[in-house]
């Protein structure tokens, strides 16, 4: 849900086929959760080749079938900085030129 509000406010799309998971505390930590092997398998299915995860979650892709691991990337976070980063395209740069005779968005002649 974080990733998706930074996402709408930033204007920069959420990087293809990434799943994520856990929990975030009002600091920002990323908390682990359960159910990790479920998940990854339906991660699986439906194609998804990144995968967020909780840090202190990471123990538990061991879990996760041999054949499944080997087709996906892991990253292992800690805060939301971290899946912020990992996610989110970056930035595209900007190709609008300022108009000539316009200031603060006015025209120079005031209006």
């Amino acid at each position: 849900m974080a990733t998706a509000l930074v996402s709408l406010i930033s204007g920069r799309p959420v990087k293809k086929g990434v799943s994520m998971t856990g929990e975030i505390t009002l600091r920002g930590q990323v908390m682990p959760v359960g159910g990790i092997k479920e998940k990854m398998l339906a991660a699986h299915r439906a194609g998804l080749k990144t995968i967020i995860l909780p840090k202190r979650n990471a123990l538990d892709v061991e879990d996760v079938p041999e054949e499944v691991r080997k087709t996906m990337t892991f990253v292992f976070v800690e805060s939301v900085n971290e899946v912020l980063k990992a996610v989110l395209e970056k930035p595209a740069k900007s190709t609008k030129k300022p108009q000539p005779g316009k200031k603060n968005g006015k025209s120079a002649s005031g209006g």
